[in-house]
């Protein structure tokens, strides 16, 4: 990956806080015309600097109202491929990390209710390998931030 200027910064912080944002939008924001601005933003995307564009969507507006971050443990050394491949079909585990300490992995897990937490708990659990857990169930979320 390239190294990033300051104009690059400004479109990465334009587009974090209006990813539908116009070229136009961006190129004023950080001096450039709106030619300029798509060149920009499509080296970003071709670099991998810039690695998709989403729609950030409160989960208790889709029913998913039970928040928790899940610590997993497995027995012997387990690859990052590994973890991926275990967590990625699972569709309440939204975010998942590699970690140091006691944990292999934490999770951040939505879920209707605690009785699907607990269910998709059940499944994690279930994993070959998997020798435990620990959860934290979020009771408010305070803020969220993207870093700049």
């Amino acid at each position: 990956m390239e190294t990033f200027d300051d104009i690059d910064r400004g479109i990465v912080n334009h587009l974090r806080r209006d990813g539908r944002a116009t070229f136009a939008e961006v190129g004023e924001a950080v001096g450039l015309s709106a030619p300029a601005a798509k060149r920009r933003v499509d080296r970003l995307v071709g670099s991998g600097a810039i690695s998709g564009f989403a729609a950030i969507v409160d989960p208790g507006a889709l029913g998913w109202s039970t928040e928790a971050y899940v610590e997993v443990q497995y027995s012997g050394v387990v690859s990052p491929a590994r973890l991926r491949a275990d967590f990625g079909d699972i569709p309440e585990v939204v975010s998942a990390w590699t970690v140091s300490g006691v944990a292999d992995a934490v999770l951040h897990v939505l879920a209707r209710d605690i009785a699907h937490l607990d269910a998709t708990i059940q499944r994690l659990r279930a994993l070959r390998g998997v020798t435990g857990t620990r959860t934290e169930i979020v009771l408010a979320r305070l803020f969220q931030r993207s870093p700049d």
